[in-house]
């Protein structure tokens, strides 16, 4: 059971929580050991809530990833894991999560409470609707880059960082949904009604569009 619980945290989706050092790489900090140390701490509380997340995702799509064919072996799904305790496990990561983000710093504390009702909402609601979907998805992402800045003191991150933080999130997003349409193919709004709006050529043209993008905001940050 410990085991499947493991596995419902999902720890290899933490390294998207690497954005957390993004103020601190590009502040020149890197190498400053307290600010280090404080956005290490950072970067594990959020992996905590990110898994925290995942569970109450499972919880809520455990009737849909039971007709995936690769999501029906999650733990939740096939049974190996109760429901029961996935809530318990749940709640006992949010609160601990807070908790402590909130002896770190309590902006820090509501950028973690804003991503997981954030979150929440698109695993219930907002994952279903078109293109708002991968938006969601990104706006995590500047959440964490957000967080990093909570943590110390930041005095040359530019803004231009959570515009380029987002572009790329936004590159990530449709090229995940760009596999997984790939993936169910025609039974794909049977999974996700989404999908019913999406095509490849739509979602090859806004990878093409957000690539472009990205390069012009990487530019941007570089000249300012």
């Amino acid at each position: 059971m410990l085991r499947a619980l493991l596995k419902t945290m999902r720890p290899r989706q933490w390294t998207k929580n690497a954005f957390l050092f993004a103020a601190l790489v590009f502040d020149g900090e890197l190498f400053h050991l307290p600010d280090f140390l404080r956005t290490l701490a950072g970067f594990g509380l959020f992996c905590l809530i990110s898994s925290a997340v995942y569970i109450f995702n499972d919880l809520l799509d455990v009737e849909s990833d039971r007709m995936h064919p690769v999501k029906k072996n999650r733990p939740i799904a096939s049974g190996r894991l109760p429901m029961p305790i996935a809530v318990a496990a749940g709640v006992v990561l949010l609160a601990f999560t807070l908790v402590t983000g909130y002896l770190l710093a309590w902006e820090f504390a509501l950028t973690l409470l804003i991503y997981f009702i954030l979150m929440l909402a698109y695993s219930k609601w907002l994952k279903h609707i078109l293109i708002l979907d991968v938006l969601v998805l990104a706006a995590g992402f500047v959440l964490r880059v957000h967080a990093g800045t909570t943590l110390i003191v930041v005095e040359r991150f530019s803004p231009w960082m959570y515009v380029l933080m987002a572009l790329l999130a936004l590159y990530l997003g449709f090229g995940k949904r760009r596999a997984e349409l790939t993936l169910l193919a025609a039974n794909a709004t049977e999974h996700r009604q989404v999908f019913g709006g999406y095509t490849l050529p739509l979602l090859d043209q806004f990878i093409t569009i957000v690539s472009g993008t990205t390069i012009v905001a990487y530019a941007m940050y570089t000249f300012f």
